[in-house]
C-alpha cells in the first residue's frame, strides 16, 4: 500500500478543517440508539483542535437521493455528538465561509446531510468546489464511505491539502497489517448466506492467505458442489461450478480451503428449535444446516494455535438465534483469547460480523473491528477505494 498523509503531516493552526466523518447511526423515536460511530471520530476532532484547527464535520445520513427529507436531518445526532465530544456543536444547514470564520476558535461545526445536495453522490465538480471554498484543509475520517467517489469523499480531496483522520489511519494500518504485510500463517474466515455476493472476495483472499475457512449458508453451496446432499439447506445450486472453480483456484495458489466437517441441523428455523449435529452425508431431506458442528469447531480451534493473523468477515451459522450461534461464539472466543495473549492479530469487519462478535461478547478483544461495511468488503476484494486513493502521497 502506498503511503498516505495523516494529521501528523498537516499544519492546522488557525485553519478550518473539513472533516468527512461517518455518523450514519441507528435512530429510533428521535434518539441515537448506538453512538459507536460517533464515539470513534472523537480522537480526530480532538487532535484537530489540539493542533489549532477548527473542525467542520461533513457527513451523510440515510439515502435522501439529493432531496431534503426532514427525518434524515443530521440534527438528530447533535445530542449524542455533543455528549461524545464534551462540548456544544454548532449545527449549520447552509454553510458559508464567513460564518465559519466568525465562530470561536475552539468551535466544532456539523453541516447538514451532504446527501441532501443533488451533486453529492454524482461527485459534481461544482459541489466539490463549493465544499473546498469552506475550508483550508480536508481530513477524511470515513473509511466506511471511501468506496464511493462522492463530492465530500473524493471530489473535495482533490482541491485541498488532504489527509487521513485517526479512524481512517487506524483502519488503513490494520488492513495493511492483515493482508499486505501480515504475520503468517494467515487464516481468513468468510461466512454469510450467498457465494454470489462474495465471489470477488473469495478469489482475492485465496491468493493472499494460507487458509480460507468458509462458513454460513455459502458453505452449503461448496459442500453441494462436492456431492453432499444437504436436505432443505439454503444454497445456490446454480453456482456449483463457481464453487468448484474457487476451490480449484485456491488449491493452485497454495491456499487450503476449510469447509465444515460436520453440521448442526434442524427441521425449522427458529430459536431453540430441536437440533442435532451430524455428518455431511447424514442430513435428512426435511432438515437444514444452520451452524457448523462440534468436529468443525474443534478443528478450527486446533488450527488457530498455529495461526498468526485472522481476517474475519461473516458468521459460521445463524448467529442471531440459539443454539445456532454456538459455532461462531466458540471460534470467536478462541480468536479473542489468542489475541489477548499476544499470539495473533485479529481483524474483523462487516455488519453481521460485528453483530456476531458483539453477541459473542468478544468484540473488544479483537485487534481491530472495522465499522465499515461495503468499503471493508471491497478492500478485501482487492479493489481500489476512491476515498483512499486520493489521500496517497
Amino acid at each position: 500500500m502506498g503511503a498516505f498523509r495523516t494529521l501528523d503531516d498537516m499544519d492546522l493552526d488557525g485553519r478550518i478543517v473539513l472533516v468527512r466523518v461517518d455518523i450514519n447511526v441507528p435512530v429510533k423515536d428521535g434518539r441515537v440508539t448506538d453512538a459507536t460511530r460517533i464515539e470513534r471520530i472523537v480522537p480526530t476532532v480532538k487532535d484537530i483542535q489540539a493542533k489549532g484547527g477548527k473542525p467542520v464535520l461533513l457527513a451523510h445520513f440515510g439515502r435522501p437521493k439529493g432531496q431534503y427529507v426532514p427525518e434524515m436531518s443530521l440534527r438528530v445526532t447533535l445530542p449524542a455528538l455533543e455528549a461524545a465530544l464534551g462540548q456544544p456543536v454548532t449545527f449549520v444547514e447552509k454553510p458559508a465561509r464567513a460564518a465559519l470564520e466568525a465562530l470561536p476558535a475552539d468551535a466544532v461545526v456539523l453541516v447538514e446531510n451532504t446527501r441532501f445536495a443533488p451533486g453529492e453522490e454524482k461527485n459534481d465538480p461544482g459541489m466539490a468546489k463549493f465544499l473546498a471554498s469552506l475550508g483550508d484543509v480536508f481530513c477524511s475520517d470515513a473509511f466506511s464511505a471511501a468506496h464511493r467517489a462522492h463530492a465530500s469523499t473524493e471530489g473535495v480531496a482533490r482541491l485541498l491539502p488532504s489527509c487521513a483522520g485517526r479512524l481512517m489511519q487506524a483502519e488503513l494500518e490494520a488492513l495493511e497489517k492483515a493482508l499486505t504485510t501480515p504475520d503468517r500463517p494467515v487464516l481468513a474466515i468468510v461466512g454469510g448466506a450467498k457465494v454470489s455476493t462474495k465471489i470477488d472476495l473469495l478469489e482475492n483472499l485465496s491468493g493472499k492467505v494460507d487458509m480460507l475457512a468458509i462458513g454460513g449458508a455459502m458453505a452449503n453451496t461448496f459442500l453441494a458442489a462436492q456431492g453432499h446432499s444437504l436436505g432443505k439447506s439454503l444454497m445456490e445450486p446454480d453456482l456449483l461450478d463457481v464453487a468448484m472453480r474457487i476451490e480449484e483456484a485456491a488449491r493452485a495458489k497454495g491456499c487450503e480451503l476449510l469447509l465444515p466437517k460436520d453440521l448442526v441441523v434442524a427441521k425449522e428455523f427458529k430459536a431453540n428449535a430441536a437440533s442435532r449435529a451430524c455428518g455431511l452425508d447424514d442430513i435428512a431431506d426435511d432438515e437444514m444446516a444452520l451452524d457448523i458442528g462440534p468436529a468443525t469447531v474443534a478443528d478450527l480451534i486446533a488450527r488457530l494455535a498455529g495461526v498468526r493473523t485472522v481476517v474475519w468477515n461473516g458468521p459460521f451459522g445463524a448467529f442471531e438465534i440459539t443454539p445456532f450461534d454456538a459455532g461462531t461464539n466458540a471460534v470467536a472466543a478462541k480468536v479473542a483469547d489468542l489475541t489477548k495473549a499476544g499470539k495473533l492479530t485479529s481483524i474483523a469487519g462487516g455488519g453481521d460480523t460485528v453483530a456476531a462478535l458483539n453477541t459473542a461478547g468478544v468484540a473488544d478483544d479483537f485487534s481491530y473491528i472495522s465499522t465499515a461495511g461495503g468499503a471493508f468488503l471491497e478492500w478485501l476484494e482487492g479493489k481500489a477505494l476512491p476515498g483512499v486513493e486520493v489521500l496517497r502521497t
